[in-house]
């Protein structure tokens, strides 16, 4: 299992456009694939954009392509800067041996 952090750029002036979005996105996915993500930004702009980031705990490497699907089905995609999404893959920490 692995931790999905799926971070973005969103102009200020679309943020509350976005946010009924991502989280109508969010609850789909959790009634269809049964993971519940969080929803998080930055505190502080800079020069008017914000830092968000999606965190989807103890998750299947297959979960992101869901997810990603999701996420163009949804059309979260339009109000994000520049169309990007960015997906970081953590695992727990085990010390070798």
């Amino acid at each position: 299992m692995i931790d999905l952090y799926v971070y973005y750029k969103v102009r200020a002036e679309n943020a509350a456009r976005l946010e009924p979005v991502v989280r109508a996105m969010q609850a789909r996915v959790e009634a269809n694939l049964g993971v519940a993500g969080r929803l998080q930004r930055r505190p502080a702009e800079c020069n008017g954009v914000q830092t968000w980031m999606e965190v989807y705990s103890s998750v299947t490497d297959e979960f992101a392509k869901s997810l990603e699907q999701a996420a163009r089905d949804a059309g979260v995609h339009h109000l994000v800067e520049g169309g990007a999404r960015h997906g970081e893959v953590f695992t727990d920490f085990t010390a070798c041996a």
